[in-house]
């Protein structure tokens, strides 16, 4: 088995807000990924006490955790006791309420002899690959439905479609947004490979346009998670001046790369 694991900060001076892990039970049977893209606020008061860089850590690695030891358990469930567990963390210092609450978008997937188990919710991605080299792009389209004008200002975006019914979701506080999560189960001989991307590194599809998703795994697996990344920073280095017609509201963004190859 192939495992890489690659992440790097949008800027320097800031703490990585993703999160990534790759989980082997000792039992050698199976395994898990999961990754987490931290929702960096607007300035001012979120309500919390903690950082988004915080909120990640802990609710990965829950994630991780129950992903590898509860495997009696869906994934969808995974997710709503890792969120009420973290929660629970700081209900206490924090008002949880707020719609800035540290909040993130997860990618979740888990592989045993016979299965694999996919989650995605909000807008990272998870590629799986087939024996015939054939990729599938598991994605959460609800933040591109919505329109332009919702998303114009923060304080418009968290009034109306943060969180609610008609717009989009993320896992902050609220356990049940895990039956929001785009989920579903494959025959282990369909998939041979699979990568998790934050959309740090999807803009070199999503944004860029410089090739699709075939030819991005295709990339992952000759030359590796990091040349993607840095081909990234390349683009946005060169196109800085662009970021509003790329709708890009950061020159650059943290962005993960998790690759399994069985």
């Amino acid at each position: 088995m192939r495992t890489e694991l690659v992440s790097e900060p949008g800027d320097p001076g800031r703490p990585n807000e993703d999160f990534a892990a790759v989980g082997l039970p000792a039992s050698g049977q199976g395994g898990s990924l999961v990754l987490l893209d931290g929702v960096t606020p607007p300035p001012g008061d979120d309500g919390c006490l903690h950082s988004v860089a915080w909120f990640s850590a802990r609710l990965g690695g829950s994630l991780t955790e129950l992903s590898v030891f509860r495997r009696d358990l869906p994934l969808s469930e995974i997710l709503s006791r890792a969120i009420r567990r973290t929660a629970e963390a700081h209900a206490g210092s924090c008002d949880l309420s707020h719609p800035r609450t540290p909040q993130a978008t997860v990618v979740v997937a888990r592989w045993s002899a016979e299965l694999v188990e996919y989650l995605v919710l909000s807008d990272s991605a998870l590629l799986l690959e087939s024996p015939a080299g054939e990729v599938t792009p598991v994605l959460d389209g609800r933040l591109d439905l919505v329109p332009r004008a919702w998303l114009a200002t923060d304080a418009i975006a968290d009034a109306t479609v943060r969180n609610r019914e008609g717009g989009f979701f993320t896992a902050a506080a609220d356990p049940s947004v895990a039956a929001r999560a785009v989920t579903g189960v494959l025959p282990r001989a369909e998939v041979r490979a699979l990568a998790a991307l934050t959309d740090g590194a999807t803009r070199w599809v999503e944004k860029f346009e410089e090739g699709d998703w075939r030819e991005l795994f295709t990339l992952l697996r000759k030359e590796g998670g990091q040349a993607l990344v840095d081909r990234v920073r390349t683009l946005e280095r060169d196109d800085a001046e662009n970021r509003v017609r790329l709708r890009r509201s950061k020159t650059h963004d943290d962005a993960t790369v998790v690759f399994v190859e069985y």
